[in-house]
């Protein structure tokens, strides 16, 4: 209990520090100009009573600091109700380095952007950008996950019908430009700037001196070239006119998932933290993490004597109707083909567990049953047992029916998340709508101690051929170092930098993180039919 509470004080207090953004001087600087910051901005936004379900926090976290850092990458995004509407933010940072690009600031914008089309979210940007981060323009302009991909999901979402209301309250500069022209109601603050190129620029370019305010002022976008919609004299009034649009905004079709009204599990989330281990060889039973996340911690268990390794059935959880797919950590007792009995270990997916998954996760998507993943997985099995039982052949399957499945998909990492667990788990590579995890969890290849030890073996018969020889000091000096090395890119602090993980949660909000999740994904009212294509039987 006290290592997971430490664990969650951490993050809570590295993320406080994360949203000082640029630090108490560049929040002076940004209010000098008449200016709110960007959360200041997000608080008068949202409506009152509620606050923003923040996503992407840690990203770009320790990947700038030759830059001084980015932190948050110079961008605020998350979910949040406006005028009762839930709506995607995203929301520029001026006090990290102006609200440049970095490379990770334009992958954080299209993540969500990407939950926005997926989900079909209504999206707000507050733009006051700088634009492109010139010493690492190479990473930020050409690629397809890169800053010139979210103009063209601007253009596929307003294509989708997916509302975009776009506000400059700042600089809009270069390529930049083009994001708020793409979307559906365009707002400028007096004494924002929004042009292809700045007056040094143009200068530099065709020698004309011309004023920023001349060049692209709100009063020359509203009175000559008619780009914007609205002119607003100071931040206040902007905000107060983008809450006036989203409540005039229709209302859509609503998606087929079912929903009642939420209740509260039987038993407390707080006892969350004494029931889990962090430790892999300590057992522990998924379905009493199960019960402090569901209502009425009523889980319907589905073929409870088969394969149970995996956990799967139907429960509700905020009222929504789930079907939950979670590894079981406790050992259990299986029974072969041929009648003999057998002990399993817990966080293992065997063949007979791979394939009540692949029905399972079928059963869902025929039901319009949305699907939440559970992960403590360590892999699958291994052996000669096991390929004679075609765990190949049923872990396929099991991919197959993820891969292929049409109803949303929502990801909690708790514990291990290694191999192709992971990815028959539903990892980030399968479309997850959501990813979260929580602050113990741990998401690599394989365990530290085995890649420690194979990396090291690996490195020792490259010296070796080269002719030294390695004391044991030496040895286990090199085993710490590279130990050490692959626990920091374990650790889901180092994937949520890189944007693997969207929100890393206390384990007493995880009922509230899929619910949030649960209630974005209804937005989008289309569910494709469900194929899987061949299946190895």
């Amino acid at each position: 209990m006290r290592a997971m509470a430490e664990l969650v004080s951490r993050v809570r207090n590295e993320e406080e520090k994360l949203a000082q953004g640029g630090g108490p001087k560049n929040i002076e600087s940004q209010h000098n100009k008449g200016r709110l910051t960007a959360r200041e901005r997000i608080a008068l936004l949202l409506d009152p009573g509620t606050s923003l379900f923040e996503l992407g926090i840690y990203a770009a976290d320790g990947m700038y600091d030759d830059w001084g850092g980015a932190p948050a990458a110079g961008v605020v995004t998350g979910l949040g109700r406006v005028q009762g509407r839930l709506f995607m933010l995203i929301v520029n940072d001026a006090t990290v380095k102006a609200g440049a690009f970095f490379p990770m600031t334009a992958k954080k914008v299209i993540r969500a952007q990407n939950i926005a089309i997926e989900n079909r979210i209504p999206t707000i940007y507050l733009v006051d950008s700088a634009g492109v981060f010139l010493p690492l323009q190479e990473d930020v302009f050409p690629d397809q996950d890169d800053f010139g991909r979210v103009f063209r999901n601007n253009a596929v979402m307003s294509a989708m019908s997916i509302p975009q209301i776009t506000a400059i309250m700042g600089m809009c500069v270069a390529g930049g430009a083009y994001l708020p022209v793409m979307c559906d109601h365009i707002l400028m603050t007096d004494g924002s700037g929004l042009f292809l190129a700045g007056p040094a620029l143009v200068q530099a370019a065709i020698g004309q001196k011309v004023s920023a305010e001349e060049l692209g002022g709100a009063a020359m976008h509203a009175q000559i070239a008619g780009t914007i919609d609205y002119r607003e004299p100071n931040d206040e009034a902007c905000i107060a006119r983008i809450r006036s649009l989203a409540d005039k905004m229709g209302r859509r079709r609503e998606a087929p998932f079912d929903h009642r009204k939420a209740e509260a599990p039987v038993y407390s989330a707080e006892e969350l933290y004494g029931i889990f281990e962090a430790d892999a060889s300590k057992p522990y039973d998924m379905k009493e993490i199960i019960a402090r996340i569901v209502d009425r911690s009523r889980f319907d268990e589905y073929k409870p004597e088969y394969g149970k390794t995996l956990l799967c059935g139907y429960a509700r959880v905020g009222g929504w109707a789930v079907g939950i797919v979670a590894n079981q950590k406790q050992h259990q007792q299986q029974m072969d083909h041929e009648g003999r009995k057998r002990m399993e270990f817990g966080g293992v997916v065997y063949t007979e567990s791979a394939e009540k998954a692949a029905r399972f996760i079928m059963d869902c998507n025929q039901n319009r049953v949305p699907l939440v993943f559970l992960h403590d997985v360590n892999g699958f099995m291994v052996g000669r047992d096991a390929e004679w039982s075609g765990i190949i052949r049923a872990g396929a399957k099991m991919v197959n029916a993820v891969s292929n499945s049409v109803v949303p998909k929502i990801t909690v990492i708790v514990g291990g998340s290694f191999g192709a667990g992971h990815y028959a788990m539903c990892g980030k590579a399968y479309d997850p709508r959501f990813v979260f995890a929580w602050p113990s969890a741990r998401y690599a290849v394989m365990g530290g101690d085995s890649a420690a030890g194979t990396l090291v073996e690996i490195k020792i018969k490259q010296l070796e051929r080269g002719g030294a020889k390695l004391s044991e000091a030496e040895r286990k000096t090199l085993y710490d170092s590279v130990k050490a090395t692959y626990d920091e890119q374990m650790d889901p602090r180092y994937g949520a930098a890189r944007l693997w993980i969207d929100k890393i949660i206390d384990p007493m909000e995880t009922r509230d993180a899929i619910t949030h999740a649960l209630e974005a994904a209804a937005l989008n009212p289309d569910v494709p039919e469900f194929r899987t294509g061949v299946l190895q039987t």
